[in-house]
């Protein structure tokens, strides 16, 4: 009787259900990383979910990389050949591109393509009953199903952020090039004078979070959706949107610390 007061009470209290929400939802990150190391490993469902991420991300990934790595280079050598600093282009651009726009566009297409499939997947599981079902036959659904999805998405994030970075660049030395009569040789000079490692590590280390936390979050959605076919497809949504807000979050907190943290490479 006392929960049920307490229960009508939290359901008054504005906001109550978006911070309960965010507890589940932290409380599945968190039973994620314990089931990790738990054996045994669904290495077969890793395989297929690592798969069928990659095919639905590689090719949108890319044809998104190309006109983005374009725009950022037009975008930086205009606004160098204002300054006078033409020198300095591909030095900004490709910054830009691998600390940044690579990370970005990956979890944006990771989350779109991946974890909407991984949600509406999960989600049908979840009205139909299976996921009851394995609980109650002993068998723990976050280690058997979300465990692989979510190390599948991080993979693929990671694979996927260096292809981007990859494409991006030579998007943007074509365009820098080609299109503004830019310098090859100072393009690429400016950049190994300015450029460090930590950038790809930070840019590596994005791409693993973002596919953390694009997995956990359709995940969650799956394993938690409205009833019936309409509740699947809702949630489905709400991950997407989800996912795009936590991701540009950390990415700025991220940002913050790496500058704060490894000092910048003078000329």
């Amino acid at each position: 009787m006392a929960h049920d007061v307490d229960a009508r009470r939290g359901a008054t209290i504005p906001g109550a259900a978006a911070v309960r929400q965010t507890g589940k939802l932290y409380a599945l990150a968190l039973d994620v990383l314990r089931c990790i190391p738990r054996r045994p490993f669904q290495f077969r469902e890793f395989v297929q979910q690592f798969w069928f991420i990659a095919s639905v991300s590689i090719l949108p990934t890319a044809l998104v990389a190309i006109p983005f790595g374009g725009v950022i280079a037009l975008h930086v050598g205009s606004l160098t050949t204002q300054i006078g600093a033409q020198s300095f282009t591909g030095a900004a651009s490709v910054l830009a591109i691998v600390q940044q726009a690579s990370p970005i566009v990956t979890a944006l297409l990771i989350a779109g393509a991946g974890g909407s499939a991984m949600c509406a997947d999960l989600g049908s599981r979840t009205i139909r009953e299976e996921i009851d079902a394995m609980e109650v036959l002993g068998v723990s659904p976050v280690q058997r199903l979300v465990v692989p999805r979510v190390l599948a998405a991080m993979g693929v994030a990671v694979f996927l952020n260096g292809m981007v970075s990859v494409v991006g660049v030579c998007g943007g030395y074509f365009f820098n090039v080609v299109l503004q009569d830019g310098t090859p040789g100072a393009y690429l000079a400016s950049f190994s004078a300015l450029a460090q490692l930590p950038d790809l590590w930070i840019s590596e280390l994005k791409a693993l979070l973002f596919g953390f936390v694009a997995g956990v979050v359709a995940a969650y959605r799956g394993l938690h959706p409205s009833p019936g076919p309409k509740g699947v497809g809702d949630a489905v949504n709400q991950s997407v949107v989800i996912t795009f807000l936590l991701l540009f979050l950390i990415n700025f907190v991220l940002t913050t610390l790496y500058l704060q943290i490894v000092p910048p490479k003078g000329m």
